[in-house]
């Protein structure tokens, strides 16, 4: 076990800087996805599990998506993705889409997809630290499928964790769909 969540943070995101590439979700999610019409999701940086194809299939599927807008507060706004070129430039070099549908709307979702630098076995997600996910994840329906985007190599036995952590239900990968042991109703 990590002796906190800073230490668990900096050796996975260690681990990510030294990949020779980052992959897409795009196949796996293809393989996976149920029939939903509006997924909230993340646009990746760097090298995080790439979504931008991903977007790009929803979008051309007639699926609604979900983007974040960051507030000045590090909590989440959602807004419809008009498409990749047409995001724009939001806060610490994210992009965003045009319009701000409000921090509730990713209640509006029939599927989360969110970033993780790791998660556990039973659900447990490692954010980048700033508690964005964890407000927005609170306010997801309870019946939504939350699945956490991680390398296959980010999926582990325990990390350190905190009340206020969202639980997931799945880890995406570039490879598969692993149901975790945790879920939200527990």
């Amino acid at each position: 076990m990590f002796p906190s969540k800073a230490v668990a943070r900096q050796h996975f995101l260690d681990a990510r800087r030294l990949r020779s590439r980052a992959e897409g979700l795009l196949a796996s999610a293809q393989q996976v996805l149920p029939d939903v019409h509006r997924i909230a999701l993340y646009v990746s940086r760097g090298p995080e599990p790439q979504t931008g194809a991903l977007i790009d299939w929803l979008l051309a599927t007639d699926r609604e998506v979900l983007l974040p807008i960051l507030y000045a507060d590090n909590d989440l706004g959602w807004g419809i993705a008009p498409g990749a070129a047409d995001l724009v430039p939001g806060r610490l070099g994210l992009s965003e889409p045009p319009t701000d549908l409000g921090s509730d709307a990713i209640a509006t979702a029939d599927l989360v997809i969110c970033p993780a630098v790791a998660v556990t076995h039973d659900g447990v997600r490692l954010g980048r630290g700033g508690g964005s996910y964890d407000r927005a994840l609170a306010r997801v329906r309870p019946d939504t499928p939350v699945w956490a985007a991680v390398y296959d190599t980010e999926i582990v036995d325990a990390l350190p964790n905190d009340p206020h952590d969202q639980p997931v239900d799945a880890a995406l990968t570039p490879n598969r769909l692993i149901p975790l042991r945790g879920s939200r109703d527990d």
